[in-house]
């Protein structure tokens, strides 16, 4: 593994000594709508006018993905965002991964995830959801997207802009704890449900 590279300069920090790598690093926080947007679009156009699914349906098993991503981005946070590993290289990992994030949480270009992770892990979801849901797939598939963007996109925001409507002044504020006040709970961040039932609100 490359070396890190670590300047508190601009709120940002040089991950890798090479320029190629450090490149894909940056992400701006427009990717994740250009890309999934119109996958999200397409799975749900398939699924009522190619597989014929009632509208109704579509709707139920687009909130089943939603569902499932707030399950999903939980479990990821908690789990292995905030994994403490002991060996060098672990550590190394665990600072590309999420640590940069904690150390620079106003780096605007490294608040969303890559697309060479998003893509192949994307994928792998749908290929799995067609194996356990058939025809269904492709709606929970886009619910599931659609979560990912709202996390991504609200993630951003509550960095960098302030929030106006009390819900998402709650969110901002819920996130904001996990970062100054205790790391060990407020996992949720497009939704803290999942802190509330597994009781790490941090509260």
């Amino acid at each position: 593994m490359e070396q890190l590279y670590v300047s508190k300069q601009n709120e940002s920090a040089r991950m890798f000594k090479s320029d190629f790598m450090e490149f894909f690093s940056h992400v701006h926080p427009s990717i994740p709508l250009v890309l999934y947007v119109p996958a999200i679009a397409y799975m749900l156009y398939s699924s009522i006018w190619r597989h014929q699914l009632p509208i109704l349906l579509v709707v139920a098993l687009f909130f089943v993905g939603v569902l499932i991503w707030t399950l999903l981005e939980y479990v990821i946070h908690r789990q292995i965002f905030h994994y403490q590993p002991t060996t060098p290289v672990g550590k190394k990992l665990h600072f590309i991964v999420h640590g940069v994030h904690h150390d620079y949480p106003n780096d605007a270009k490294r608040l969303v995830m890559p697309p060479v992770i998003s893509i192949p892990l994307a994928i792998i979801f749908y290929v799995l959801f067609l194996l356990l849901f058939g025809k269904g797939a492709p709606a929970i598939w886009a619910g599931l997207v659609a979560g990912y963007v709202c996390y991504d996109s609200i993630h951003y925001a509550i960095h960098h802009f302030p929030m106006q409507s009390r819900l998402l002044n709650r969110l901002k504020q819920h996130h904001l704890r996990h970062h100054f006040h205790n790391d060990q709970a407020g996992y949720g961040v497009s939704s803290p449900f999942w802190d509330y039932v597994f009781r790490t609100n941090g509260r």
